[in-house]
């Protein structure tokens, strides 16, 4: 009994002696998260009212929400009344420690800072980089996301995308749809250049400045080849490729101008 009585005494003076710090920390945690998120919704609703770029608002937002974040910690771990000083000491020998096994991560860090400083994207572009193609859904401080074409989402570390070549299909505002039409030798190709071209015009989505074009652009070994080349936005550019081709196979067929078959479809159907 007096051994448990000691044990139950000295509860008692732990209580007394760290149950107030305790309490004030986890307070001043609860506190400083709920200040956080007020300040962190409060800068984002500034940014948009200031017209900022919404790239440049997320990464600065998740920026600033983690440094608010471990400055609360450090603040949690004073008031617990252990010595900031000799802590920081073991988390800067820690974080050289890490700091050599995440080399990675810091040049994915260094890599979003160069991304936001020099902008070769922003949310909503369609790049291509590091083999992939999709329109920009976030950058955050470590990665970007893309959606692809086939709706997946790619996450792509910034620092081989800032180290890396990165084709951006929207930053001219304006894309070129690349096909190839082929008709017959025997075919009046005036008359086949002016039907293309006609299709391309009729179509509102296909843009007059630039202005369209349709050129000879090769003699193949069955068909007299076109370069088919209407100029839309960004966003039109899968229905303007998938309406030309159709619309141009109508045309052809409608103007009684042949489209020939591929030279090895030609031998199979004679044998």
């Amino acid at each position: 009994m007096e051994k448990a009585q000691e044990w139950f005494n000295y509860g008692i003076e732990l209580a007394k002696e760290f149950g107030p710090k305790l309490v004030t920390a986890i307070l001043i945690f609860i506190i400083g998260s709920w200040v956080i998120k007020k300040m962190i919704g409060s800068a984002g609703r500034i940014m948009a009212k200031g017209k900022y770029d919404e790239s440049l608002q997320k990464f600065l937002l998740n920026l600033v929400n983690w440094a608010l974040k471990i400055f609360l910690i450090i603040l949690v771990i004073s008031r617990l009344g252990i010595d900031v000083t000799t802590f920081a000491a073991v988390i800067a020998a820690a974080g050289l420690a890490v700091g050599l096994a995440l080399q990675g991560s810091l040049s994915n860090f260094a890599g979003g800072v160069l991304i936001m400083i020099f902008r070769p994207y922003k949310i909503g572009d369609f790049i291509e980089a590091q083999g992939v193609v999709g329109s920009v859904k976030e950058i955050e401080i470590f990665t970007t996301k893309l959606i692809t074409p086939g709706n997946k989402l790619a996450i792509i570390p910034n620092g081989a995308l800032a180290n890396g070549n990165i084709i951006n299909y929207t930053a001219e505002g304006v894309m070129r749809v690349d096909l190839t039409i082929g008709i017959g030798y025997d075919e009046d190709i005036k008359q086949a250049k002016e039907v293309l071209l006609q299709v391309l015009v009729s179509n509102p989505k296909v843009l007059q400045d630039p202005a369209p074009s349709v050129n000879v652009s090769q003699l193949g070994e069955s068909s007299v080849d076109f370069a088919v080349r209407p100029y839309c936005a960004p966003e039109e550019y899968w229905n303007v490729y998938f309406e030309t081709l159709e619309n141009c196979k109508l045309a052809l067929d409608k103007a009684g101008i042949e489209i020939p078959y591929p030279h090895s479809v030609e031998i199979q159907k004679k044998a």
